[in-house]
């Protein structure tokens, strides 16, 4: 039988095929530190380790510690980092040779690894979701430009008289001159221009040749700060390091540090991981924002990374605030950190008058027809007079017109008929329509008492300024919120209404201040939600002009609230004091370590039969907290939170080695609900 001749076209192709599947050659190794450890950007929690690689000859030069570079891992092509070159390897047989180096610029460094190592293990993650969060991506144009001056020069003044009134002040910025490395929790004066004090501790820190790291909780704070710095260091001795940042503004600011071109960084959580060299200081101001919480994996607090990067590189550290935090009061109750204030009597004449008036504070109260507009007479007699000398902050927990709405005969929540969401109204005139899906709802009716009347338990900012400009129509109301939120307002009288956070500054200070609706912060089914109210409320007063220029702060609520009485003494640290002993007595954090596991209910169970924990770890639940979603919560005393961690991080290798529905672990969340 006569084979088929083959088309030459195809035999072509065929030899081709055959080609480019035979492997490339092997270079020779490097005749030195031949082996690099690389720490694999994989998201599997049993692979997370460095893999050791073949180094290359033709590649000797470019592998550098901290560089980029690509590596065959499982069938494909994955980035990582060289951690180190070394002459031997524990791996039996031969190498895999690294496949390139991407670049050859060093931008992780010994400093941010190790803190990156330990943030992982601090909340059972992984070293590969750490430094995602740490090193930002590259940006080759950016790392081709010609590199910036490096400033050498330290300023001579490090204006000590910034921190003259808070006693032990001036003796803190005299150890960070000469080298030390005090670590203080300071509670800020009403109205101090604190990002000038910042900038003086950065500036102190500097002229002992280190380096500062200054965390804040938003962009206004950056810009605010950042203008402190550059008074006076200079505009070219700091840079801005957030995540709103583009691409290449971020990276650019990464390098200037990784390079040691700049010592002095001002950002969002985003700049704890930055790598500065000779690191000397790391700061942080108004800790107790929620904003610092990670909502990526591992899920790092900002707090807790500038711990371990004091601890690690045994730098200095300060923790400001307006109002102190319960974790900043667990720093200085365990002798971590001394207390930094101003003396009682320089804090309160710097302080406005506060006053509570529980007029309205009841639901039934709300409910009358005369409370339509939530202002008691006496908040409306207050209010007016201090209108002839200046601008009023009204203070309002919610942004919108009517957030929430409710049945008018059984007070059950109105719920979107499509997706069970809840119903607003986001315009006077408008019909109320769904806050997840939008859908729009003219004909509601309730599901319970199949009512058709809607009413509003609470009212947002939009409808507060309505109501506010209808009692003071000669008097200008703006709002400040949502989209639209004011950086300053000038000093002439009008009526600011402003949403928490949002709350612009007034030239001179606001002549007095309104705090509204202060049972709904305090309502809130959150652990923290005392501390949460006070926190908004000190700096809404802190906006306030001194008690003895005419600066006065009205909340209406209930004059008993431990809250409510810890801002007319100005006292933040007694009720963060209390508020710690209280967590103490209930095991819940920072008095313990804490942790949650997330995911189906037949996940959980089985969460449950195959967690191995150590001794005194208590286990709560399971609950359900979704749909289709349970929870465990674990949670042990300090002494043994190392061994809670491991426990949880070899669950997660365990589930994902044998490949496992994955669960979502959290440590020392900052909700529980």
């Amino acid at each position: 039988m006569t084979a088929t001749p083959v088309p030459a076209e195809q035999l072509a192709l065929l030899r081709k095929r055959v080609r480019a599947r035979r492997p490339a050659p092997v270079s020779a190794p490097a005749a030195e530190l031949s082996v690099a450890r690389v720490a694999v950007d994989l998201p599997l929690a049993h692979l997370d380790r460095p893999f050791d690689y073949l180094v290359p000859a033709s590649l000797h030069e470019e592998t550098v510690p901290g560089c980029r570079v690509k590596v065959r891992f499982s069938g494909r092509d994955v980035d990582g980092f060289v951690i180190e070159r070394a002459d031997d390897t524990d791996h039996v047989g031969a190498l895999t040779p690294l496949r390139r180096v991407v670049s050859s610029e060093p931008v992780l460094t010994p400093a941010v690894l190790a803190v990156a190592r330990m943030v992982a293990d601090r909340y059972a993650g992984t070293l590969a979701d750490v430094l995602r969060l740490a090193v930002p991506p590259r940006h080759a144009r950016v790392e081709a430009e010609t590199p910036r001056a490096r400033v050498l020069e330290a300023p001579a003044d490090a204006q000590a008289d910034r921190w003259r009134e808070e006693t032990g002040g001036g003796a803190m910025l005299s150890r960070l001159r000469s080298g030390e490395s005090p670590r203080a929790v300071w509670t800020a004066l009403a109205g101090a221009a604190w990002p000038e004090q910042l900038a003086a501790a950065a500036a102190a820190t500097l002229t002992s040749g280190r380096g500062t790291i200054i965390c804040v909780p938003d962009a206004r704070d950056v810009a605010r700060v950042d203008e402190a710095l550059t008074s006076v260091l200079g505009g070219d001795a700091c840079v801005v390091l957030t995540a709103d940042l583009g691409p290449a503004a971020r990276y650019r600011a990464f390098l200037a540090l990784a390079r040691g071109q700049v010592q002095v960084v001002v950002g969002t959580r985003a700049a704890a991981f930055a790598p500065v060299r000779d690191l000397g200081l790391v700061v942080m101001w108004d800790d107790g924002d929620d904003l610092y919480a990670e909502p990526r994996a591992p899920y790092p607090h900002a707090r807790e990374v500038l711990l371990l990067r004091a601890h690690q590189e045994r730098t200095a550290a300060l923790f400001g605030a307006i109002s102190r935090s319960v974790e900043a009061q667990a720093l200085v109750e365990s002798s971590w950190a001394v207390s930094l204030t101003a003396s009682r009597a320089v804090a309160r004449a710097k302080a406005p008058q506060v006053h509570v008036t529980g007029e309205h504070d009841s639901e039934q109260a709300r409910d009358t027809p005369r409370a339509a507009g939530r202002m008691p007479r006496r908040v409306f007699e207050i209010v007016r007079e201090a209108l002839s000398t200046g601008p009023v902050l009204v203070h309002t927990p919610r942004y919108g017109y009517q957030p929430a709405l409710t049945c008018d005969s059984c007070r059950h929540a109105a719920h979107c008929e499509r997706c069970n969401g809840p119903l607003s109204r986001p315009l006077r005139a408008a019909p109320p329509q769904c806050r997840w899906c939008g859908l729009v709802a003219p004909s509601w009716v309730c599901r319970h008492c199949q009512g058709q009347r809607l009413r509003a338990p609470v009212v947002g900012s939009l409808r507060t300024a309505e109501e506010w400009g209808r009692s003071f129509p000669q008097t200008k109301v703006v709002s400040s919120g949502g989209d639209h939120v004011l950086d300053a307002v000038a000093s002439e009288p009008a009526i600011v209404v402003a949403t928490a956070g949002a709350e612009p500054r007034a030239d001179g200070g606001f002549s007095a201040a309104v705090l509204l609706d202060t049972w709904l912060m305090l309502s809130r089914p959150d652990l923290r939600a005392g501390e949460e109210a006070l926190r908004r409320w000190f700096h809404v007063a802190a906006l306030v002009r001194p008690a003895a220029d005419g600066g006065r702060v009205l909340a209406v609520g209930d004059p008993t609230s431990a809250a409510l009485q810890a801002l007319v003494r100005w006292d933040s640290e007694g009720f963060a004091s209390r508020e710690l002993c209280e967590r103490r007595s209930a095991h819940l954090t920072p008095a313990a370590r804490m942790a949650t596991v997330t995911g189906p209910p037949d996940v959980i169970a089985d969460v449950l039969t195959s967690l191995t924990l150590p001794r005194d770890v208590e286990v709560l639940g399971p609950v359900e907290v979704g749909e289709q979603q349970a929870r465990i919560v674990v949670r042990t005393p300090h002494e043994h939170a190392a061994g809670l961690a491991k426990a949880l991080s070899q669950l997660q290798a365990g589930r994902s080695s044998r490949k496992r529905t994955p669960v979502r672990v959290q440590v020392d969340p900052g909700e529980l609900i």
